[in-house]
């Protein structure tokens, strides 16, 4: 007796029908693929279409910066080029003792804001210290210690040289006062404070804050310079420093060694001679 198949059961579970199955997922997947792909094209479109105008004058605006900064920094580094050739056009007029036209250079150059300007503008400073004119040197001075946008090493030298065309004639409160900040240990230009301050005090009669100022600056400094505050004192302030302090150690060994002078003996007083007896007055002769 032949047994009947089902044609339904055989199909499904014949290798062919698997295999349909099977390549039924891949095509699945391309098309969800293809799908998101064309989702995001029309999200984009959609985008370019509401901010394509904000997009480009970003774009543009970049350039436009880029560029303007490159034509900026060209600009300023002829311009700082040029005032440094003209500096030291200066500086070389100087030198040929060509004081006029020097100065005449020199202020050119001062009236740029920059460091050179400053730089500039302190040589003038210095010129009028030399030949004698101190207000105008000190004026100058003080107008650059008091610039705002200035490096500070170029604004504590200016105050430098205000205290020392001033340590003659200034209180020594007031130059204490000017020398304090540059103190520091991260100022480069401490130790010619200190030289300041301990002169200062000397003129002013504090012979121990005199000392105290010029002991620190012969200090014998050793090990690796690895910062501003390991710099050793500058050689020729050292030296200085010496020889005041050998000046004042010298004054002192006289003054302790000086034997206590004896108050001078009196001269003995003269006698006082009697007093001479006046004459007798003459008497006229008896007449006869």
């Amino acid at each position: 007796m032949t047994q009947k198949t089902d044609p339904k059961k055989t199909a499904a579970g014949s290798p062919a029908a698997g295999g349909a199955k099977r390549g039924a997922a891949p095509d699945n997947e391309a098309f969800e693929k293809e799908v998101d792909e064309e989702l995001q094209r029309e999200w984009l479109s959609q985008i370019w279409e509401k901010y394509s105008a904000y997009i480009v004058g970003a774009a543009v605006a970049l350039v436009l910066g880029v560029g303007i900064f490159k034509f900026v920094e060209s600009r300023r580094q002829a311009a700082a080029e040029l005032a440094g050739a003209q500096y030291l056009a200066a500086v070389k007029l100087l030198a040929e003792g060509k004081a006029d036209a020097g100065a005449e250079a020199l202020a050119a150059v001062g009236k740029n804001t920059s460091g050179l300007g400053a730089i500039a503008r302190l040589r003038l400073a210095a010129a009028d210290a030399t030949a004698g004119k101190t207000e105008a040197a000190l004026a100058k001075y003080e107008a650059i210690a008091s610039e705002r946008g200035l490096d500070s090493i170029l604004t504590d030298f200016a105050r430098l040289q205000t205290v020392t065309l001033t340590l003659d004639t200034a209180p020594l409160a007031d130059i204490q006062a000017k020398l304090g900040p540059l103190l520091n240990d991260n100022n480069p230009w401490r130790y010619n404070a200190m030289e300041l301050l301990g002169l200062a005090a000397l003129k002013a009669g504090k012979t121990d804050d005199a000392r105290a100022q010029f002991e620190k600056l012969i200090v014998e400094q050793r090990g690796p310079v690895s910062d501003i505050r390991d710099l050793p004192v500058p050689a020729g302030i050292a030296e200085r420093a010496r020889i005041v302090m050998g000046s004042l150690v010298a004054a002192d060994m006289a003054k302790n060694a000086a034997p206590a002078q004896p108050a001078p003996a009196q001269a003995p007083q003269a006698p006082q001679a009697a007093p001479a007896k006046s004459p007798a007055p003459a008497t006229p002769p008896a007449k006869k």
